[in-house]
């Protein structure tokens, strides 16, 4: 019953409106590589042609030669060489053929996969609180890459047609009413179709979301690992993920189900009971009347064409409801409106003092339940204003809205006395620093990583930013200096160390407005030291606000500014709060305490 809400999302069929809309967008994915498809429809159709010729060659060889005694030598060598050179030019046309469809599919697949990061990255932080990391990867890499499946099953297809109307043809020229007759079973092959296709819709679904649940769960124990081994969490999490596994072997069996049902084998039966349809009618007809054997013999090889590629369309006609659910997931996130907060540029705007101001701003994650009450302050240019209060006082939720990763819902913010919204997002990005509690360092070297991949700053802006803030002593202790290499995350240097390199990489930009997050929440206290005076020299003519947890290390701060329940309630020096006894006196007494013991 737990279950239920969420296969409700999920267990219908998509409605053939749906897939409509699906493949039409999919289309204009396409568009852009449009010559590799109309190319491989051109030799699809140039490949149907050959397929009628070999089997008339053969009739004609068989009927006009054979059964009249008159083959000779020549003749015989000279419908064999026609024949070879039929089936050379059909395996050359089928290369090019498949070459060319392949290769719009995967140029399509590279597109749709650059267009869905670029999307994501302009998506708003409110999107990825909402959606699971491991579920954003599977749509990311698993569903675009059914696309590719999709467009096999559209190769596929072409082919089928092409066969179909082409192999009736060539039966219906040989023998109208045997034609005819193999049309009876068309209405129960295309029921077949229908049902398999809305069906199996429904299957596919729920394997495709199970598949994103496995995803989240292996990024989860992935990423999570030392906090599992730490609290002895492995059973617990082996459970939880044999649990999403099962349910996932699970769709996958009822999926393998109606494949094996559905698919080559009911075809096989309808080519079965086509070639029995056929053979009983020559059979009739040869009762009173002389019936070429080579008229049979291409009969039944057009009756072939016309039921073998339905079988190779059915067999890849899972792939195209796995390409219809996967495409609707895709589509979803390219759908999402959560936008990062959107810019109104002013050509002049740009960032010279780094004065910030909050005027009256109200903010809601949710829009409905405010985080943020009618905050107001000012930071002159060069000053350090401090963000102190408990958790979920609104600390975080101010550097959000400062960084334009939230849009507020009131009030106003100003820097350098004009609003934030009026400056380009590249020129907030350049001028305003940010330095996490977690340091993230990514892939390459120690130099990349203080550049973030940006070839514009030069080797000696790199040094020049490590020695800034005292990073280049450990730096240069390495075997290879700048150019150590960096492994996921940064895990084989210390909190402190990564922490350092991420100042000099806030430093190397020379940003005007400097936020540091907690950041030196998560090292130790000798440290902390060094990693103050590197934050004391980065801060020197920048305007900073911080937050911080160690009371000590903003008690020197112009201004702190006490939140409470998205509230300031208390502003102005540590001397002047002190002096109070208020809320921010408590906190120092409450710390002081905790020290002590």
């Amino acid at each position: 019953m737990a279950d239920k809400p969420h296969e409700s999302a999920w267990a219908r069929s998509m409605s053939t409106k749906e897939q409509l809309g699906v493949i039409k967008r999919l289309f204009k994915f396409a568009a852009p590589y449009k010559w590799f498809f109309i190319g491989s429809i051109i030799l699809s159709a140039v490949i149907s042609a050959v397929n009628v010729f070999l089997p008339w060659l053969l009739q004609i060889y068989m009927d006009r030669y054979l059964r009249t005694s008159q083959a000779s030598l020549a003749i015989m060598w000279m419908f064999a060489g026609l024949y070879l050179l039929g089936m050379i030019t059909k395996a050359i046309f089928q290369f090019w053929q498949n070459y060319t469809s392949t290769m719009g599919a995967e140029y399509m697949l590279e597109n749709v996969r650059r267009r869905l990061f670029n999307n994501l990255h302009a998506k708003g932080m409110r999107y990825f609180d909402q959606t699971p990391g491991g579920s954003i990867l599977s749509r990311l890499m698993n569903d675009t890459m059914t696309f590719a499946n999709f467009w096999a099953l559209f190769n596929t297809l072409v082919l089928a047609l092409f066969a179909v109307i082409s192999s009736f043809i060539a039966m219906y020229v040989t023998d109208v009413t045997v034609a005819l007759w193999t049309l009876v079973l068309v209405p129960f092959l295309a029921f077949t179709i229908w049902y398999y296709q809305r069906f199996s819709s429904r299957v596919y679904r729920r394997m495709r979301e199970r598949l994103s649940e496995l995803n989240t769960k292996l990024a989860e124990a992935i990423t999570g690992i030392t906090v599992i081994q730490e609290f002895r969490q492995e059973r617990r999490t082996a459970t939880n993920f044999e649990k999403t596994n099962a349910a996932y072997y699970g769709t996958r069996r009822a999926m393998i189900r109606t494949n094996s049902l559905l698919l080559s084998p009911i075809i096989n039966l309808f080519y079965a009971l086509g070639t029995v349809i056929v053979l009983s009618l020559f059979g009739i007809r040869g009762l009173h009347e002389v019936v070429a054997a080579g008229v049979i013999y291409a009969f039944i090889t057009y009756l072939n064409n016309f039921y073998s590629p339905m079988s190779n369309m059915m067999d890849n006609l899972s792939d195209f409801q796995n390409g219809m659910v996967a495409g609707s997931r895709v589509l979803r996130i390219l759908d999402d409106q959560t936008l990062a907060p959107q810019q109104h540029p002013v050509a002049d705007a740009k960032i010279t003092r780094g004065k910030i101001e909050f005027r009256h701003v109200t903010f809601a994650y949710d829009a409905e339940h405010p985080v943020l009450r009618d905050v107001s302050f000012v930071a002159e240019p060069g000053q350090t204003v401090a963000l102190v209060g408990q958790t979920g006082s609104g600390k975080t939720s101010t550097i959000n809205v400062l960084m334009r990763f939230y849009e507020f819902q009131g009030g106003q913010v100003l820097i350098d006395d004009r609003d934030i919204r009026d400056y380009p997002a590249a020129e907030l990005r350049a001028k305003m620093g940010l330095v996490l509690q977690e340091p993230q360092l990514f892939y390459g070297d120690i130099q990349t990583n203080i550049r973030m991949f940006n070839p514009a700053i030069s080797d000696e802006q790199v040094q020049r930013a490590a020695q800034f803030v005292q990073a280049d002593e450990f730096i240069e202790q390495l075997p290879q200096g700048y150019a150590t290499p960096v492994l996921e995350r940064g895990t084989e240097y210390s909190a402190g160390q990564r922490q350092l390199i991420t100042f000099a990489r806030t430093v190397v930009t020379d940003p005007k407005i400097l936020i540091l997050d907690e950041a030196t929440a998560n090292v130790d206290t000798e440290t902390e030291t060094m990693i103050q005076t590197g934050l004391d020299r980065i801060q020197e003519n920048r305007t900073t606000i911080a937050i911080a947890h160690r009371l000590s290390t903003i008690q020197n701060a112009d201004l702190i500014l006490v939140l409470n329940q998205g509230k300031i309630v208390e502003r102005g020096t540590n001397d002047d709060l002190m002096q109070q006894h208020g809320y921010y006196y408590d906190m120092i007494q409450l710390q002081n305490s905790a020290h002590v013991e």
